[in-house]
């Protein structure tokens, strides 16, 4: 569902230097509307209004809090300097609030009030007690059909209610995007519950283009009231398994026969269980991927095992590691010495499955064409259609994540070009 996780620079930059700068007193800062959320010993700063946030250590969000109730530079370095011992760079750590984003210019207007979030209302009333209890009946009804009726559960056979493959495919297709849209709905108003405003976006997770809910606010809320936004997604899953369950043995000829809709309701309550599988593959960023890292306390798990295993690649190759641990969170430092792990073995198997099935399905299909291009009789091109439409339809979601992320390479590349400043976090 991917919320943007938050950042984790280091706090007071340059804290504990024995003669940091300071600067003469040149009036108070202005600031951006920001929330801090305490969580233990760290704080969660940012701006709702653009989901840009840091973790600071507590006194960095003490020193931070300083200055945004207007307190001068100079005058807040040392009432920090005082309160804690040590001197702190108060220019460096200026400038690091520049760049994340939470100064105004002084010419800036005040940004305007947020808006109410629209569906904060039906939010609560999906996720409110009888909603859970409707929720509940309905899972209770759907699974007494199944131990009735143990032919109507969800198997691979349901997929294949047409002899065209493409009529497969594109039903399929077509179907399945309301379903997923149900599935970011569940994320969306879970959040807007909260408060919390939200975005649908389309991203790519390896070769996997996914639908994706932003829900950058998220960690401005206590991490136990994160985990619903989290799963919302996959309970809207599971009920929706129960409805097309129940439509399929609602439809059901007399003597017992599946009808037309009941097959495709079983053919896309198959393709829901895998969806519902997909999200244990939590190393390309699933909804259980956001459930891990908020139980295990960590702010950038991914990005930090990323870069551990750059560090180790480069090493092994004999050059420099082009990151520094000490810049990472030290619960993601510690959860990324076996995440990446798993997320390395969880890309190769990934990668490896791509490369031995897509060649022989595109091969076969290709194949196809070619046969009814060269064939004769009636049902020529509708078998042409139908392997053209086949083929078509499964290289073209490799292809468009492919585009995906020569897009985002180039953008990378834009932003680290001299003189461009990166985007927001």
């Amino acid at each position: 569902m991917p919320e943007r996780p938050a950042t984790a620079p280091p706090g007071p930059a340059g804290s504990g230097h024995a003669n940091p700068e300071q600067p003469r007193d040149t009036g108070p800062l202005t600031f951006h509307p920001l929330v801090f959320l305490p969580e233990g010993e760290e704080v969660t700063v940012g701006r709702l209004d653009e989901g840009t946030f840091v973790v600071l250590p507590a006194d960095g969000a003490a020193l931070l809090r300083r200055l945004v109730d207007g307190a001068e530079p100079a005058e807040a370095a040392r009432w920090y300097a005082q309160s804690y011992g040590e001197a702190v760079d108060i220019a460096e750590f200026v400038t690091d609030l520049g760049e994340l984003g939470f100064l105004r210019d002084p010419g800036e207007a005040p940004a305007p009030p947020p808006a109410p979030v629209r569906w904060q209302r039906l939010g609560r009333a999906v996720f409110s007690p009888a909603g859970a209890a409707l929720y509940l009946a309905l899972l209770a009804g759907s699974a007494v059909t199944l131990v009735r009726s143990p032919e109507l559960v969800p198997g691979y056979r349901h997929l294949f209610f047409s002899p065209y493959l493409s009529v497969l495919v594109v039903v399929m297709f077509l179907a399945q995007a309301p379903l997923i849209l149900v599935h970011e709905a569940a994320h969306a108003l879970a959040g807007r519950r909260l408060g919390l405003p939200s975005r649908l976006s389309v991203g790519r997770r390896l070769y996997f283009v996914v639908v994706q809910t932003e829900l950058d606010g998220l960690v401005s809320v206590d991490r136990r009231r994160r985990i619903l936004p989290m799963l919302a997604g996959v309970l809207a899953d599971l009920g929706v398994l129960a409805v097309l369950t129940l439509v399929a043995a609602g439809t059901r000829h007399a003597d017992g026969a599946l009808s037309a809709v009941g097959g495709v309701a079983l053919g896309l309550a198959y393709s829901t269980v895998l969806r519902v599988v997909w999200q244990a593959f939590f190393f390309l960023r699933t909804d259980v991927y956001y459930l891990v890292v908020t139980v295990l306390g960590c702010v950038d798990l991914h990005t930090t095992a990323k870069q551990l295993l750059a560090d180790h690649w480069a090493r092994l190759r004999g050059r420099p590691a082009p990151y520094d641990p000490e810049r990472w969170h030290p619960r993601d430092r510690a959860v990324a010495r076996w995440y990446a792990v798993l997320m390395a073995v969880g890309y190769t198997l990934a990668l490896a499955t791509l490369a031995v099935n897509l060649p022989p399905i595109v091969a076969r299909a290709s194949r196809s064409v070619l046969d009814q291009l060269s064939g004769d009789g009636g049902h020529r091109w509708a078998g042409l259609a139908d392997s053209i439409v086949f083929l078509v339809l499964t290289v073209g979601e490799v292809a468009l994540s492919t585009a995906l992320y020569l897009r985002e390479r180039r953008t990378r590349r834009a932003a680290a070009a001299p003189g461009v400043l990166p985007a927001a976090p």
